[in-house]
């Protein structure tokens, strides 16, 4: 007998942008051997405690010494490796939700080709650009904006993500020609591997330019359908927080509420769950764009511990019989050199609201679909990416 789909169940996803737990077998290829995102702030920071993440299991998950184990962790806990190529935050994604792509995202660490930048300059008729280099969009801005405002040159600039993003003064370009520009960019560097074009509008006079709400993301869309696509098309509520809408192109999503920082995306977290059922799948980036790329140690250690002061109140708004996944999509070490991610295992923690029962270890999982799957089977959908994560 077909199992009809679970309406009124609830299930929450949260994704600890790049929070590693240790280098992959295969880090080499990507020179990241040593890395570990979770173990090393551990190491650098002497005041580092995460007791919640602790009682969870976050110590008891193979490979991160550094944190103590419990006796009886109270979720189930595991770690999961990365089956696609890549290190970057769609790639990740990609694969929570049944997509692994068998090449990787391409992403430019020295900046554009001359060939991608003089396409872009004679389709789009700037007088040139400006940056054309990895980096980091707040400095970019106060580093050029000036310069930027005299030219009109936009500022064009990457991360370590495949992203072309595209920086200008509101008052210097309207936000309809920006957008303009960008899909021009798209139909460029696409076709040429990246995963999204970004339109980043600033306002304000030096050095108090301000990136403002007006923030574009022209992304590449899922090659295939994922178990969000399958979710939504059951009639589960599928809502998206931070992030999450850019990253899947707003397909499979019925909902998309951003959010400003760690702090806000998990309050927005906390009142999905206590108006709404269905998956609730969150995304806090600032581990990885405020500290992980700027290699700050301290930052990343003070907003690991405040989430761990917040994850209680995200349980305890959870109602018996509800789902919550921890997890992370890539690592980002900060403590090792450059400023890229880093190709780590990640760390798996599920509970299972009213489980009196400890929690089980999960071992290492071969893919980051089985997070797909498990959603699937718990929502009694049918998904066959992945294997599903056996609850007890």
């Amino acid at each position: 007998m077909t199992q009809l789909p679970s309406l009124e169940k609830r299930a929450v996803l949260i994704v600890l942008d790049s929070v590693g737990v240790g280098e992959l077998p295969d880090a080499a290829d990507y020179g990241d051997v040593g890395s570990h995102t979770l173990g090393h702030i551990a190491e650098a920071i002497s005041d580092f405690e995460i007791p919640n993440m602790r009682a969870l299991g976050m110590g008891n998950i193979e490979g991160i010494p550094q944190l103590e184990p419990v006796a009886s962790p109270s979720a189930h806990y595991g770690r999961m490796a990365e089956k696609a190529h890549g290190k970057d935050t769609a790639t990740g994604h990609w694969e929570f939700v049944g997509i692994i792509p068998d090449k990787p995202f391409r992403t430019f660490p020295d900046g554009f080709t001359d060939e991608i930048i003089q396409e872009f300059i004679e389709k789009t008729g700037v007088p040139g650009v400006l940056g054309n280099r990895a980096a980091s969009g707040t400095v970019i801005i106060e580093e050029l904006g000036q310069e930027h405002i005299k030219t009109g040159k936009p500022i064009v600039y990457t991360s370590a993500d495949p992203v072309f993003q595209i920086a200008a003064h509101e008052d210097v370009v309207p936000l309809e020609t920006l957008y303009k520009w960008c899909e021009i960019a798209y139909d460029i560097v696409i076709p040429r591997g990246q995963s999204r074009v970004i339109a980043r509008p600033f306002v304000g006079e030096f050095p108090d330019f301000k990136r403002t709400a007006n923030r574009k993301d022209f992304t590449f869309p899922p090659p295939s359908e994922t178990v969000l696509d399958r979710l939504q098309a059951a009639g589960i509520r599928t809502t998206g927080i931070g992030k999450i809408g850019n990253i899947y192109a707003h397909q499979g999503l019925s909902d998309e509420l951003k959010s400003k920082t760690n702090d806000h995306g998990v309050e927005l977290t906390i009142d999905c769950i206590k108006d709404r059922t269905g998956l609730i799948f969150t995304n806090l980036v600032d581990f990885d764009a405020l500290y992980g790329h700027r290699r700050n140690p301290r930052g990343y250690a003070d907003a690991l511990m405040t989430f761990d002061r917040q994850l209680p109140s995200i349980i305890e708004a959870l109602d018996e019989g509800d789902l919550l996944i921890i997890t992370a999509d890539h690592g980002n070490d900060p403590t090792y050199p450059g400023t890229d991610h880093t190709r780590e295992y990640v760390p798996l923690l599920i509970i299972e609201k009213g489980r009196t029962a400890p929690g089980r270890p999960l071992g290492t999982r071969a893919s980051f679909a089985d997070i797909g799957a498990t959603l699937g089977a718990y929502f009694g959908v049918e998904w066959n990416i992945g294997e599903p994560i056996d609850l007890g």
